[in-house]
């Protein structure tokens, strides 16, 4: 049987109950996880190791989250890692540096814990990818009932092939790609349309309801959040 190996996490965290959290849920969850109060003793400890993942806080006590991201990223050995930014901020301009500098994703405080476990899963996914050689335009399993075929542009639930409109597999994609992101359906109107002005937002609603109808018992996986949009959640 093949045995396999856990998801290597480093967390930088200086807020002691949030490195906790951390610490016990992703180790329940099955990762092997490692935390540190602040940037010193983590860059430290990745002379000797590299984790398969960093969460790393933006507020750090003795250097700021931002400039950690760019030395990780600026330093060869070290840039491949893949970086989840936790941030409890309400500016998000340190967030969008962050991205531009060459971090992964990025998660607000305060956050579920299933909801990281699953960020950490999609990222550490397209990380082996990408090793791998394939892209995440090809076959994905987004879980035990919905498989998809980037390539194909087709969709399997259960084992039984669904048929579904080129729009309806573009949103299905969108939100299978970034599991348990938010879309707001001003952002789904723009990736699909760009900026045709006479698509309204009630069409989403429409392309939404005939998807989940159509993926029948995995259309649960994509769920509405109240006022802002919709969302996929294996």
């Amino acid at each position: 049987m093949e045995i396999r190996q856990k998801i290597s996490v480093m967390a930088v965290d200086d807020e002691q109950d949030i490195a906790e959290l951390i610490q016990v849920s992703l180790g329940r969850s099955g990762f092997s996880v490692e935390t540190f109060p602040s940037a010193t003793p983590f860059l430290k400890a990745l002379e000797k190791t590299k984790p398969d993942i960093i969460l790393l806080d933006l507020m750090l006590p003795d250097m700021d989250g931002v400039e950690v991201c760019k030395s990780l990223k600026a330093n060869p050995r070290l840039q491949s890692i893949p970086i989840i930014m936790l941030t409890a901020r309400g500016d998000e301009t340190d967030v969008v540096i962050g991205l531009e500098l060459g971090a992964d994703d990025y998660l607000v405080k305060p956050f579920s814990t299933k909801e990281l476990a699953a960020r950490i899963r999609a990222v550490h996914r397209r990380k082996k990818n990408e090793e791998s050689g394939t892209t995440d335009h090809q076959i994905q399993v987004i879980n035990e009932k919905l498989i998809m075929d980037f390539n194909q542009h087709s969709a399997r639930v259960e084992g039984e092939d669904i048929l579904l409109t080129k729009t309806e597999f573009t949103i299905l994609k969108l939100l299978a790609e970034h599991p348990t992101w938010v879309f707001s359906r001003e952002k789904l109107l723009t990736l699909l349309w760009g900026d045709e002005k006479d698509v309204i937002d009630r069409t989403i609603d429409v392309h939404i309801k005939n998807l989940r109808e159509k993926l029948g018992p995995a259309g649960y996986i994509i769920q509405n959040v109240r006022g802002v949009g919709y969302k996929l959640e294996p």
